[in-house]
C-alpha cells in the first residue's frame, strides 16, 4: 500500500489507476478547501485537477533530466500570466502541487496522506481564532477623489483628528485622464457610528466627488 505501484516502465493499468486515485482525492481536497477559501468555481476545479496535472508530468519525466528542466520552464512561464492571488489560493495550490508529486511516483497511500491531511489540518485552524487582532478587523481602506487643483497635503487633517483613531497615507495616484487625484488611507474611526458624518465632512472638502471606505486587505489595496 506503501510502496510505489510503478515498475521499469509505466504499464496502462498502473497509469490509470494512479489517475483514478489521484482525480478522486483533488476532488475531495478541493471540497474540502472550499470551506476554507471563498473562491470561484474555476478555481476549484484547477485545484481539482493540479494533483493529476502535477502526477502525469512526474510520472513521464521521471528519469529524464532534460524533459524535467523542459517543464519546469514551461511552469515558471504560466505563472507570469496568472493574476496574482491572495495567501490561501497560493497555500491550496502549493498543497496540490506537492501531492501531485507523490502521486507521480506512485506513492498513492502518500499522495492521499498528503492531500487529504493538509487540508484537514488547513481547516482546522482557519476556524481557530489566531492572530484576529480587534485593531486589524477595525482598519478600513479610505479613497478620496479629488480635484487635480486641490492642494492635498494637511487638507484633511482636521477632519482625521476629529474622526479618526489613526491615519496612514497609503499611497496617491491621478486618474480621470489626469484631471483627478485619488488618495488612500489606511484608518480606524474612533466611532464607527460616525462613519456617514465622516464622509459628509469630506465631502465638503472634496468638491462632492467620489469617497470610499472598504475593508482594509492587503491585496486589495492597490490605488
Amino acid at each position: 500500500m506503501f510502496y510505489s505501484i510503478y515498475s521499469a516502465d509505466v504499464a496502462p493499468a498502473q497509469f490509470f489507476l494512479m489517475a483514478a486515485v489521484t482525480l478522486l482525492a483533488g476532488v475531495i481536497y478541493a471540497w474540502v478547501m472550499s470551506f476554507c477559501i471563498r473562491s470561484t468555481k474555476r478555481f476549484f476545479l484547477v485545484t481539482a485537477l493540479i494533483p493529476f496535472i502535477v502526477a502525469s508530468v512526474i510520472t513521464f519525466v521521471n528519469g529524464n533530466i532534460g524533459a524535467g528542466v523542459a517543464v519546469g520552464g514551461a511552469f515558471g512561464l504560466i505563472r507570469f500570466r496568472s493574476a496574482p492571488g491572495s495567501a490561501d489560493e497560493i497555500a491550496a495550490i502549493l498543497m496540490a502541487m506537492g501531492s501531485g508529486i507523490a502521486f507521480g511516483m506512485g506513492y498513492l497511500a502518500y499522495g492521499v496522506i498528503i492531500l487529504i491531511a493538509l487540508a484537514l489540518i488547513y481547516l482546522l485552524l482557519s476556524k481557530l481564532h489566531f492572530f484576529e487582532h480587534r485593531s486589524m478587523s477595525a482598519e478600513r481602506l479610505l479613497r478620496i477623489t479629488i480635484p487635480e487643483a486641490l492642494e492635498y497635503e494637511g487638507t484633511f487633517d482636521e477632519i482625521f483628528a476629529r474622526y479618526l483613531a489613526s491615519a496612514e497615507n497609503a499611497g496617491v495616484k491621478t486618474t480621470g485622464m489626469g484631471s483627478m487625484f485619488r488618495l488612500s488611507f489606511r484608518i480606524r474611526m474612533k466611532d464607527p457610528a460616525e462613519e456617514k458624518a465622516f464622509i459628509d465632512e469630506l465631502r465638503t472638502r472634496n468638491g462632492n466627488l467620489e469617497i470610499a471606505i472598504l475593508p482594509y486587505v492587503e491585496k486589495q489595496n492597490q490605488l
